[in-house]
């Protein structure tokens, strides 16, 4: 029922594409489930002042209306669907905040960074500079925009209330831009499946008055403790039914270290080794300019990995300046 009355606009949007949907579809089902009763009870065995005709076969007339009708609900479908692909675009900037309500000039979009762990959500106010686990909120009528990622398998960001729902993949960034319209606590969770915890990794989303959400901000900075990227690796490990936390402080870059999957110490970044690749790629003959080093994963008692930290240099054949590398040979 939410999906059908949500208090975002762009979910209301998406709301209404389904009632017309439904609509256009039942025009076709409705008089068919009707005639299939009508004809199986004026054409029953018992019925003898049924016209009998063994040996119809063609009626130009209900052919007409066989195909024209389908056809019709089909052209309105596609034409409902390409026009609403391209306003629902989750990629695209909201150009309204509601219905006859246009973005005021200079409003700038709310962004917030979301990264998708297991089994709890993390999200970085980049604007604020701060973070929060399992709770999120943003400004009544503010334009949102969401950058959102995952740190291992996938999963997909949803607040029915808000939009729909987005997948959130390690290594890469989608986007959703949405926007509140009514304040109040709505459900936010995972729709797709990711392990055990699946089934706890649900957040609460505020929509809260401009003034509310600056005072929830203080209060974050106020309670919340520093978020460095040892915590980050501590946070990162496997936990089930976290509860909200509150983080004052991010370590500069932390997010964009988690969605290039290079948050370890030293580990080169996946936007360097693509970088590497498209200038040719090292090859197997060419992985002599690669120093390594070895890093914790992020748990005791677990051995270290080697990892990719640089591309030595004439003046640094081997990486000195970094601990523990060695050039492969």
């Amino acid at each position: 029922m939410v999906v059908l009355n949500p208090s975002g606009d762009v979910a209301a949007q998406q709301g209404r594409l389904v009632v017309i949907s439904t609509l256009l579809m039942l025009l076709i089902i409705v008089p068919v489930i009707a005639l299939t009763f009508l004809f199986a009870w004026r054409y029953r065995q018992s019925n003898t002042e049924a016209t009998y005709k063994p040996d119809w076969d063609h009626s130009t007339q209900l052919e007409l209306v066989i195909w024209a009708a389908p056809l019709l609900i089909i052209i309105a479908l596609g034409a409902v669907t390409w026009i609403s692909t391209h306003t629902l675009d989750p990629y695209r900037p909201l150009d309204r905040i509601g219905v006859g309500r246009q973005v005021p000039e200079g409003t700038q979009p709310l962004v917030v960074e979301v990264v998708a762990l297991d089994w709890k959500w993390l999200f970085f106010y980049p604007e604020q500079g701060i973070a929060t686990v399992n709770e999120l909120a943003a400004p009544v009528d503010r334009p949102i925009q969401f950058k959102i990622t995952a740190s291992s398998v996938m999963n997909s960001f949803y607040v029915p209330a808000l939009a729909g729902q987005i997948y959130a993949m390690p290594g890469m960034e989608t986007k959703l831009h949405a926007v509140i319209n009514k304040p109040g606590e709505y459900e936010g969770f995972s729709a797709n499946y990711s392990g055990a915890g699946f089934s706890g990794m649900r957040f609460k989303f505020h929509g809260l008055q401009g003034a509310e959400f600056d005072q929830w901000v203080q209060k974050a900075k106020a309670e919340g403790k520093a978020l460095g990227r040892n915590d980050y690796m501590q946070l990162e490990r496997p936990s089930e039914r976290e509860p909200v936390r509150r983080y004052a402080r991010v370590a500069p870059g932390l997010y964009d270290a988690i969605l290039n999957r290079c948050v370890e110490p030293g580990k080169m970044c996946m936007r360097q080794m693509m970088a590497l690749d498209a200038t040719g790629g090292a090859g197997k003959a060419g992985l002599s300019p690669l120093a390594l080093t070895e890093v914790p994963r992020g748990e005791q008692g677990l051995p270290m990995r080697t990892v990719a930290a640089e591309i030595c240099t004439a003046d640094n054949p081997t990486g000195a300046p970094l601990p523990a590398r060695t050039t492969i040979q």
